[in-house]
C-alpha cells in the first residue's frame, strides 16, 4: 500500500494559520530539488558574508569593547551544535549571559537572571548573531536554513533530523522568521528547568520541526531572499506587516512523534 500526502494542501494549510505575514505563496513553490548545499546557495552565502563583513566589522569590533570593558572575557560564547547528524561545530555568538558551568538545555525565564545588561540589547536587536558570519565562511551555517539543534535533540529523535539536517543550518529560517517570538513568549513562562523542558519538548519542537520541512521542500532562492528580507524588517522594525501576537501553525498540538511518522511516511517508497 502506497500511503500519499497532498503536501501543498498541508503546507497552504500550516502556513495560512500564521498572522500578520503572507506566506501561503511559499506552499506554492516547487523548490529547488536539491538537498543539501547546492553550490549556488555556497556562493551566495560566501559572497553575501564578506559583502556584509565590510561595514559590520567596525559593529563587532565596537561591540567587542564594550562587552570586554563592562563584562570582561570572554567575548564570545561557543555553543555546540549539529550541522548534521553526526558532526558537530561551534556556533558563534558574543556572551551574553553570566557564566555557569552548568548550564544546558533550552532557555527558558529561569536562565533569565544571567542575562547581561548589555546582553539584553544584543539580543533585542540581534547583534549577538553577528559572529555566525565567520560560521558561514567557514562553511557551517548558512544565511538561510534550521536553527542549528543541540546534540540531544538530533540523538533523541534522529530520523526526524536525518531530513531536517539535509539543510546547512541557517542564521536565520522559516521557522525562525516565523515562530521565534512565539517561541520567546511561551519560554518566558517557564521559570524551571522541567517547565522550560517540557514546553519546548511538546510546544516549540514540534511546530519547528514542521516550519523547516515545509522549508526542505519549497526551499528556492526566491524563498531565501524572502526569508531574509522579512528577517532584517523585522529586526528593524519589530511591527513590520502588523505583526502582533501571532498565532502558530494548527498542528502545534502534535508531538515530534507525529512529525517523525508524517516524515517517514512521506518518503516511504510505493509498493511493488
Amino acid at each position: 500500500m502506497t500511503i500519499h500526502h497532498d503536501w501543498d494542501r498541508a503546507d497552504c494549510r500550516d502556513l495560512s494559520s500564521l498572522k500578520g505575514v503572507d506566506a501561503t505563496w511559499i506552499a506554492r513553490e516547487h523548490g529547488s530539488g536539491e538537498a543539501g548545499m547546492t553550490v549556488g546557495k555556497r556562493v551566495f552565502d560566501v559572497v553575501f558574508a564578506l559583502l556584509l563583513l565590510i561595514p559590520l566589522s567596525v559593529v563587532i569590533l565596537v561591540v567587542s569593547i564594550v562587552l570586554l570593558i563592562m563584562q570582561g572575557r570572554p567575548l564570545f560564547y561557543v555553543a555546540r551544535r549539529m550541522r548534521a547528524p553526526g558532526e558537530e561545530f561551534g556556533q558563534l555568538k558574543f556572551r551574553t549571559m553570566l557564566l555557569d558551568e552548568s548550564d544546558f538545555g533550552a532557555s527558558g525565564a529561569h536562565k533569565n537572571w544571567r542575562i547581561t545588561r548589555a546582553g539584553r540589547v544584543l539580543r533585542r536587536t540581534r547583534i549577538d548573531e553577528l559572529p555566525q558570519l565567520f560560521n558561514i565562511l567557514r562553511g557551517d551555517m548558512s544565511f538561510v536554513g534550521p536553527r542549528p539543534p543541540m546534540r540531544e535533540y538530533v540523538e533523541r529523535f534522529p530520523r526526524v533530523y536525518a531530513q531536517v539536517l539535509r539543510n546547512r543550518p541557517g542564521v536565520t529560517g522559516l521557522a525562525t522568521m516565523i515562530y521565534h517570538a512565539h517561541e520567546d513568549r511561551i519560554m518566558a513562562r517557564c521559570t524551571t528547568v522541567e517547565a522550560t523542558e517540557s514546553a519546548y519538548y511538546r510546544r516549540c519542537l514540534p511546530t519547528k520541526l514542521r516550519l523547516d520541512l515545509i522549508y526542505q521542500r519549497r526551499r528556492s532562492l526566491r524563498v531565501d531572499l524572502w526569508i531574509i528580507w522579512n528577517t532584517l524588517m523585522t529586526v528593524l522594525k519589530p511591527n513590520w506587516q502588523g505583526r502582533g501576537p501571532r498565532r502558530v501553525p494548527a498542528r502545534e498540538k502534535y508531538s515530534v512523534e507525529h512529525v517523525k511518522l508524517t516524515t517517514l511516511q512521506d518518503h516511504q517508497t510505493p509498493a511493488e
